[in-house]
């Protein structure tokens, strides 16, 4: 169904995944299940969940605490439930000062697990700001979504790092205008170089990053180009 509601479980207890996704299924929810840190940032990565229950106290490296970071990073419009059965009212605090919007004390009931949920879907939409046309920013076959920081191109998600999507932005947003080095390394790195040829060099690797992952041919560029002895500026070209 398509008015389903995408929801991930994450817990090390197989019996609580099971649980919890058999719950929220009945109640309309299309829920993946991850049974550690490390499996719920590879679905993080490239999923946009509405819902998250997740439990503080993961085994491996990956505990709830980074994943929490992760959600917040890559999908700051994410419901978070945290689940812990070592809750405390300090734990409980300290989940909420990062960004949680329910806290359940193992064991629950599934009437309980229901009602996180709607609290938690309720309060994440509140909370998100009005969408405008200044969170979207469509360049050629680009498409850059601000309020979810993610960019696509022709439809295709893009994996770029924090500093890659941020140049891609600036360039997007600037476009046709060429840009000069120092500025773009201020962007991307929050730095000021203190020379021209320092931010020539720092830059290029950045370029360099980016074309490889939006170029069909990066030895010969079609939307980053380099305008010699002055900077960087994007090309909104059709795509093939």
């Amino acid at each position: 169904m398509n008015d389903q509601i995408p929801t991930l479980v994450v817990d090390d207890e197989e019996w609580i995944r099971s649980y919890i996704q058999e719950t929220l299924e009945r109640s309309g929810h299309a829920v993946a299940v991850a049974s550690s840190g490390e499996e719920a940032m590879e679905l993080l990565r490239d999923t946009r969940f509405d819902l998250v229950f997740l439990d503080l106290k993961l085994g491996g490296r990956v505990d709830g605490h980074k994943v929490l970071e992760g959600v917040r990073w890559r999908w700051p419009g994410t419901a978070v439930v945290i689940l812990t059965a070592h809750g405390t009212l300090e734990s409980a605090i300290t989940a909420i000062e990062q960004g949680v919007d329910g806290y359940l004390l193992k064991p629950v009931e599934p009437k309980e697990v229901r009602q996180a949920a709607e609290d938690a879907l309720r309060r994440r939409r509140a909370l998100a700001p009005p969408r405008d046309d200044e969170s979207l920013l469509e360049r050629g076959p680009f498409s850059v979504d601000l309020e979810k920081h993610m960019a696509t191109m022709e439809g295709r998600t893009l994996e770029l790092t924090p500093q890659e999507f941020d140049l891609l932005v600036h360039l997007m947003r600037n476009a046709p205008k060429v840009i000069e080095p120092p500025e773009l390394v201020q962007k991307v790195r929050d730095y000021k170089p203190d020379t021209l040829y320092e931010a020539r060099q720092i830059i290029k690797w950045y370029i360099h990053r980016l074309r490889h992952k939006i170029e069909p041919d990066p030895s010969n560029p079609r939307y980053i180009l380099n305008i010699r002895g002055v900077g960087y500026r994007f090309a909104e070209v059709e795509p093939y």
